[in-house]
């Protein structure tokens, strides 16, 4: 496989590329810089329900940055972490991976599964069309417990010493799923309280506690503690919503929030 195509345009966003720039200009026109986020939280889903919260969060870091974003995703179904070193298409043009960077990770790469993830790819249009220089890196986390994000963690921070490159790190999720709307904020808000001072730990328990159905956790865990080992102070909410804002209907839905750890 010499490069990953596009697997769910036309479904999450749209695959006509002057419809998707049309889209992500709308988006981004409310989003501004917050410091320079080594770090950010992005949602996955359609862009119509969690587009404009993803636009927030890579709009929080400069948009002039020419590095590389590691990209971690959460495997829905099921696979072991893996990572991706081919190029990915997307409808304003390709990416181009970080091939180095990728191999300096040390994670077994496995294109074939990558090749439906949609939380990955639903990441990619924000950075081709914000960050057109960029390069990226992408990790598919499968097992998310507390000891895989901390392994994670200590892989990024390695191959950013041992390569030297200038990385920002996006940790795809969304949080609740499926619960009517008062209890998705109230659940997410309290899950994500203690990541404003970067407690991964806290973080995890109260995810338990609640049993909040956040996709993600893993790779927002990860994401938290390698940018804590590249010198992350605090961490910010800058937008929460939910699929309920979009559809109107309160009784089931999807919470979406974006983080940028500075």
């Amino acid at each position: 496989m010499n490069m990953r195509t596009c697997a769910v345009a036309g479904m999450f966003y749209p695959r006509e590329p002057s419809h998707l720039e049309q889209l992500l200009e709308k988006f981004f026109s409310s989003a501004h810089p917050e410091g320079n986020p080594l770090g950010i939280v992005s949602p996955h889903a359609g862009y119509v329900y969690s587009g404009q919260v993803a636009a927030v969060a890579f709009g929080a870091i400069p948009p002039g940055f020419s590095g590389t974003f590691v990209v971690i995703g959460p495997s829905h179904r099921g696979y072991i972490n893996c990572v991706s070193e081919v190029p990915w298409e997307t409808p304003l043009g390709v990416i181009d991976t970080d091939a180095e960077f990728v191999r300096a990770l040390d994670i077994e790469t496995d294109e074939l599964s990558h090749r439906d993830e949609h939380s990955l790819e639903v990441q990619m249009p924000f950075i081709k069309y914000r960050f057109p220089r960029a390069r990226i890196a992408p990790v598919m986390m499968g097992q998310q417990d507390y000891p895989s994000a901390m392994r994670l963690a200590e892989k990024i921070s390695a191959a950013i010493r041992n390569t030297g490159r200038d990385v920002r790190i996006v940790a795809s999720s969304d949080f609740s799923h499926y619960v009517p709307e008062p209890k998705a904020k109230a659940d997410d808000h309290y899950a994500i309280e203690p990541l404003k001072t970067l407690d991964t730990k806290e973080f995890y328990r109260r995810i338990a506690e609640k049993q909040v159905t956040a996709c993600g956790y893993g790779p927002i865990a990860a994401m938290v503690m390698a940018s804590v080992q590249l010198g992350a102070k605090t961490a910010r909410l800058l937008r929460y919503a939910t699929s309920g804002d979009v559809t109107g209907d309160p009784r089931e839905v999807v919470g979406y929030a974006a983080i940028a750890v500075i």
